[in-house]
């Protein structure tokens, strides 16, 4: 099986970053073995719909990302499998340049999309003048969503061992440079 971590936002705007920046986290700080699955970690940025292509040439995949909840506390984590998205989660209000919520629809759509499962946290720091700078809610927060992506990752058999101690503000400031 072929699995996909893929980060979703966009890192020129503090915690709207956030998936790009704990994906590229668990690439550098883990290591993930299995023997019958494969995984790879993948900055998605903001390119929403041109993934489409990328996301049907896995067995399944991991999204990290942003989300909007109505009176949800900053650093609130959410984890769900795609097929049971709560009506009370939106994307909405992102730098997305289209709602990865409405590529997944169209994905499904064409009938090619694999089982997904979602992390989000509600951010604070949102499209508001460039910064890579992380918010100290988001960093609080972002602890059970990193928790979430070693158990789902568990989950699908791999074994997962930290090999480095980066820590994500460190990884944040250097996203733009790729790992």
């Amino acid at each position: 099986m072929k699995v996909l971590v893929l980060g979703i936002g966009n890192i020129l705007f503090g915690d709207e970053g956030i998936g790009v920046h704990l994906c590229n986290y668990l690439k550098v700080n883990y290591q993930f073995e299995c023997h019958e699955n494969s995984i790879e970690f993948i900055d998605g940025g903001t390119l929403a719909n041109t993934l489409i292509p990328l996301i049907v040439e896995y067995d399944n995949v991991l999204i990290l990302d942003c989300v909007s909840v109505a009176n949800a506390k900053i650093g609130e984590v959410y984890s769900f499998g795609f097929d049971k998205v709560p009506n009370f989660i939106t994307w909405a209000g992102s730098a997305h340049e289209v709602e990865m919520l409405q590529t997944l629809h169209l994905t499904k759509l064409m009938g090619d999309l694999p089982p997904v499962h979602i992390i989000g946290i509600v951010p604070e720091i949102i499209g508001e003048d460039t910064a890579f700078h992380l918010s100290n809610s988001l960093l609080e927060g972002v602890v059970t969503m990193e928790s979430e992506a070693i158990r789902y990752l568990t989950s699908l058999g791999f074994t997962v061992k930290k090999i480095q101690d980066i820590p994500l503000q460190e990884v944040a400031n250097n996203s733009y440079k790729g790992f």
